[in-house]
């Protein structure tokens, strides 16, 4: 049975994610992981989850060396029973290393997909439970890869490493709570 959220929950909701938005690209890690009760993120196309308040941190931490400029251009914003959906552009530059895929100075601009799940907290409030995010791994990889001139004998150096960072990238093990999903429940 599905119900309908009210003009208040949905209005909360989209304030929350906005401001959750906001604060990432100002780097307020505090006031981002405010909006969350038990902060969670899933990455679905790297397959990992950051579950709790030094896991989240430390995504952070980690995607800002790499891309210290990180900013977001929404594009919609979506309302569903038990989620705010917000397609966005991430952009920024390669700065730092991603991983084990060393720096390469180029921009990049990735369409995602981000879905804020909420659930009820049994007082009649809300709570975020995690942000889920989808994007082509291989737009970015190629955005901060394939920028890379070839033809430069100097580049090559950065190039094999950049090859060699990301096979081991590849390699890891998928978070199991992202594989073992029970089934929807159509009807």
């Amino acid at each position: 049975m599905t119900t309908l959220i009210s003009d208040e929950i949905r209005k909360s909701r989209q304030k929350l994610v906005l401001d959750h938005f906001h604060d990432e690209v100002r780097q307020e890690w505090d006031d981002v992981l405010a909006t969350f009760p038990h902060p969670r993120y899933e990455l679905i196309p790297t397959m990992t989850v950051h579950d709790g308040d030094a896991a989240v941190r430390g995504y952070y931490r980690h995607s800002r060396r790499a891309f210290p400029d990180q900013d977001h251009e929404i594009i919609a914003l979506r309302h569903s029973d038990d989620a705010v959906i917000v397609e966005f552009w991430l952009l920024g530059t390669h700065l730092g290393p991603l991983g084990a895929i060393p720096p390469t100075g180029n921009r990049f601009r990735v369409r995602m997909t981000a879905y804020f799940v909420f659930d009820d907290d049994g007082n009649g409030g809300e709570n975020l439970v995690c942000e889920r995010i989808y994007f082509d791994s291989l737009t970015l990889l190629k955005q901060l890869i394939g920028g890379l001139n070839l033809r430069n004998p100097r580049n090559w150096p950065l190039a094999l490493r950049c090859l060699r960072g990301l096979l081991k990238e590849a390699g890891g093990t998928p978070d199991p709570a992202l594989v073992n999903t029970p089934k929807a429940t159509l009807s």
